[in-house]
């Protein structure tokens, strides 16, 4: 395989690498290119930019959660028709969450990808240089092979950091960026405000996208990193074992909850669905009236949370769905659609913690339980195995996945644990997976990449809900 690659990497957290990576995307593609972008770890709002800019959907590469084929698979899988490929990183380029493993660093290394660093230049000049020839020096496996000064001062703070940096560490600045207020994007508790999001509920949401374009085009040799990227040597070809055709869901319908509440899905995830013969039927908590005619249902994550008057509100879709898991459908319901399950949902009127005032909803009510803001945010791996039969896993599988959520849940009422997790939060004290009848409700996030039984299980349990119907 011979596909030009880069990876954008992060000398820490909020170095600025992913307003940079939306800018590089948009600048690429507006050079003719064809995209393909992925993302190290498990984020999922970092990737509704990358698949809205490119028109492809970005994949997630985790080398914690992934076997190292795996990786290879997915990439040359989503990649393999590129004109080039831009892997953003996670955190700082070194940091995982067992050595290497789950590191930016771990994922360049399988891809043997060139490695450009987005160095925070604030307030330092010659301490740059040393910064970038300690990473260099840190693991010689990692090829970086450039470096991207952000939120410098101005054009003397860019000379004397890019002068040191070119003689001590010996390797090419590629771009200065200045500091600049347009250079952001919106935040709020758990990251980024998602695209979909943005661009229906947020003034000026894509000129804001359009203005880092042009700030990244002024500040950045694309021309250069093109050519760093098709430096980047052959891979090894891979034979598909994830994405492959067969019937297990042939015939079958899955229907989907996306839109402003909940759109955190990994396309694996719903392409693994598709290969196996079922359908993929969209459909919106917020907007429709009731599910579609459908045999099972599938509720990602997202931010129920700040919209709870308006899933509240729509009290028939609610109906809806409860009624359907009383009769027996399949209910997979993942973190936020968790929250969507409990019987209310309480959280601050200014969405970031406020104290003195709190709106609370009455939600689907299949699990007895309030959902509230959490003391804090948790973003972990999970490591864990079913304690009963599910949709979705049976007695003793075990499974690898993630949970990324800002609340807590306070269960009143007898419930029953489907997970229980060795590493992980979960709902309370290690266990997660709320079931009642057909349905699981969890923090837990899983991927097919990593958990081979979603959605194989699901579609199974689908199939025996359309024959019992």
């Amino acid at each position: 395989m011979r596909i030009p690659r880069i990876v954008i990497a992060g000398d820490r957290s909020s170095s600025g690498k992913t307003t940079i990576v939306a800018g590089l995307l948009s600048a690429l593609v507006r050079m003719g290119l064809k995209v393909q972008a992925f993302k190290v770890a498990m984020d999922y709002i970092d990737p509704s930019y990358h698949t809205w800019i490119t028109g492809r959907f970005c994949r997630n590469l985790d080398g914690y959660l992934m076997s190292e084929r795996r990786v290879m698979e997915i990439f040359a899988h989503a990649a393999g028709d590129a004109d080039i490929a831009v892997i953003e990183g996670v955190r700082g380029l070194y940091e995982g969450y067992e050595g290497d493993a789950g590191s930016t660093a771990q994922i360049a290394k399988m891809l043997r990808a060139p490695v450009i660093l987005v160095v925070d230049a604030r307030s330092i000049t010659r301490s740059a240089a040393a910064l970038v020839k300690g990473y260099m020096d840190y693991d010689r496996d990692v090829r970086i092979r450039g470096v991207i000064l952000n939120k410098l001062g101005g054009e003397r703070h860019a000379d004397k950091a890019t002068r040191e940096i070119e003689r001590y560490a010996g390797v090419p600045v590629v771009g200065a960026i200045q500091r600049n207020d347009e250079m952001h994007l919106a935040m709020r508790h758990l990251g980024l405000v998602p695209v979909m999001e943005g661009r229906l509920r947020h003034h000026g949401f894509d000129d804001r996208v359009s203005r880092i374009r042009e700030i990244v085009e002024m500040s950045l040799d694309i021309k250069r990193l093109i050519e760093i990227a098709g430096g980047a040597e052959d891979l090894e070809d891979v034979k598909p074992d994830l994405y492959l055709k067969n019937e297990r869901g042939l015939g079958l319908k899955v229907g989907v909850a996306q839109d402003e509440a909940f759109n955190f899905y990994y396309r694996d995830n719903l392409e693994l669905i598709e290969l196996a013969g079922a359908e993929v039927v969209p459909f919106s908590p917020i907007h429709d009236s009731r599910i579609p005619e459908v045999d099972g249902l599938y509720i990602g994550g997202g931010y129920p949370e700040l919209y709870a008057e308006d899933l509240s509100r729509n009290s028939s879709m609610m109906s809806s769905i409860s009624n359907a898991e009383a009769d027996g459908m399949p209910v997979y319901a993942e973190c936020g659609g968790l929250m969507y399950m409990c019987r209310e949902l309480e959280w601050p009127d200014d969405g970031e913690g406020s104290a003195h005032k709190k709106s609370s909803y009455q939600m689907v009510g299949l699990v007895p339980a309030l959902a509230r803001r959490g003391r804090r945010r948790i973003v972990s791996y999970v490591n864990g195995s079913f304690v009963t039969d599910t949709c979705i896993g049976r007695k003793g599988d075990g499974f690898m996945g993630h949970e990324f959520h800002h609340s807590e849940l306070v269960v009143d009422g007898d419930v029953r644990y489907g997970i229980r997790l060795s590493r992980g939060t979960g709902i309370s004290d290690g266990l997660d997976g709320i079931v009642d009848g057909r349905m699981i409700a969890s923090y837990s996030h899983l991927h097919s990449a990593s958990y081979r039984g979603f959605p194989d299980i699901f579609l199974d349990a689908c199939r025996e809900y359309r024959y019992k119907a």
